[in-house]
Parts: C-alpha cells; sequence; structure tokens
C-alpha cells in the first residue's frame, strides 16, 4: 500500500489553548467541515485519548456516517481521531508562532483504510482511494480558513 498523507497550514490570531479547545470539540465540526455536518460523542466520552464519536457525513452523491476514535489529545498541542480506530487519521497540530497559533490539518489514509477499499470496491478500489484523496486536498483548506474565522470572531 502505498503513502497517501496530506496536511495544509494556517496562522490564526488566538493561542494554543484556545485554538485546542475550540478543535478539540468534536460537537462543532459541524460549523467548518465541508463534509462532516455533525459530531457527537458517545456516552461517556469527554475527547479523552480512548474516547469515541460519530460524525454524519453528507456529499450530493451519498450520506454516511462513520465512528472515530481520539488518538491524541494534548491541550494547546495535537487532537487527532482515526476514524473505524484504523482506516484513517485526522488531527489538528497546533504551534505558536508570532501572531497566534499554526494550525496544521492532517490526513492520512492507513493501509488498513486501503486494505478495506479493495475489499469493499474491488476494482474500483483505486477510483474510490482517489475520490477521497481528492476530497481530502480539497477540504483541508477550506477546513483551515473556516476554524481561523471563527476562532477570530
Amino acid at each position: 500500500m502505498k503513502s497517501l498523507t496530506h496536511a495544509d497550514s494556517v496562522v490564526v490570531a488566538t493561542s494554543p489553548e484556545a485554538l485546542y479547545d475550540l478543535v478539540s470539540d468534536v460537537t462543532r465540526t459541524g460549523e467548518w467541515s465541508p463534509v462532516c455536518t455533525a459530531c457527537w460523542w458517545d456516552d461517556g466520552a469527554t475527547g479523552q485519548v480512548g474516547d469515541w464519536f460519530t460524525g454524519h457525513n453528507e456529499t450530493p452523491e451519498r450520506t454516511w456516517e462513520t465512528r472515530s476514535q481520539v488518538a491524541v489529545a494534548e491541550r494547546g498541542r495535537e487532537f487527532a481521531w482515526l476514524v473505524g480506530g484504523r482506516l484513517a487519521r485526522w488531527g489538528f497540530v497546533l504551534e505558536p508562532v508570532d501572531g497566534g497559533t499554526r494550525l496544521t490539518e492532517t490526513w492520512e489514509f492507513l493501509p488498513a483504510g486501503q486494505e478495506l477499499f479493495v475489499e469493499r470496491y474491488g476494482d474500483r478500489a483505486q477510483e474510490q482511494v482517489e475520490e477521497r484523496t481528492r476530497a481530502a486536498h480539497a477540504g483541508i483548506p477550506v477546513t483551515l480558513a473556516a476554524i481561523k474565522a471563527i476562532a477570530e470572531r
């Protein structure tokens, strides 16, 4: 399986801690994501490593839900999760810089996710992987711009 990763960054005029508090609140994801319209924590989850949440996703072609597990929860530094616990890794890395915080959104389509696509889509797997890769590349800058606008209000 090949490595499928992407990241992009923006500087946000706020502290790493305030920005972490925003991006780690998955219940607000629908405010900035172009695909994930809503998220909610599983019962008892508070955003700690190991906690699970569900995301409701919509594109013109389809609607679906995913369950994700928090992989990293370091206030002011990084918040990341694994879709399906092993299929894809999304996250936000926060670094203090002059003028605020550099917020980097990261995406990696993990080998288990690629293998699942081969099982699920067969001969169409590569086409589906490329579609998800295009969506990540297009969506990350949109997400970052929206988070910046919200955080700087």
